[in-house]
């Protein structure tokens, strides 16, 4: 065991690896708002999180395994940052946490609908979800049948985007 671990529990050594607020949003929004570049991260960040902020996130999410770091072949300057499968399989968990935080917290309905869809939708769209994420962030190919629907991102998307119009309609 490291020695920088409190303990072997597992609840403990997770919340040791993402148990900041930070390293949670950058991870959702990677996987959720698909954002892979550092200029992304900080500019769309509806939380506002700072640039010495992100970059240290960044760089602990590289250390830890959660993300991974690439020179993006489109722009020499910039990097290219993508998911590893340990992150992508803590969709559950952000479909967990959106539930409950749908039931206890007061949540916008904006901000609140993808959660929605993805409690509906349950495992079955968590697994295609995470599916779409291996395509895009570590290149596995998609099964026939995830190439003939739409894209689980689009459908959140879409979605909140739905609410966002309707609401402004109204307001």
């Amino acid at each position: 065991m490291n020695q920088h671990q409190r303990s072997g529990c597992p609840i403990n050594l997770t919340l040791e690896v993402v148990g900041d607020k930070w390293s949670l949003i950058v991870l959702r929004d990677m996987m959720f708002g698909n954002r892979r570049h550092f200029r992304e991260l900080l500019t769309n960040s509806e939380e506002g999180i700072a640039s010495n902020i992100l970059a240290d996130r960044l760089k602990r999410l590289v250390e830890d395994g959660l993300i991974t770091k690439a020179d993006d072949p489109s722009h020499k300057q910039k990097a290219i940052y993508s998911l590893t499968e340990m992150a992508i399989e803590l969709l559950p968990v952000f479909a967990h946490i959106g539930v409950w935080g749908r039931k206890w917290l007061p949540v916008s309905e904006e901000l609140s609908i993808r959660a929605e869809l993805l409690e509906t939708g349950g495992p079955e769209m968590w697994q295609r979800f995470m599916e779409e994420l291996r395509a895009s962030h570590l290149g596995k190919p998609l099964s026939e049948a995830a190439k003939l629907r739409l894209p689980v991102r689009e459908q959140l998307q879409a979605a909140y985007l739905e609410v966002v119009a309707r609401n402004a309609a109204a307001g």
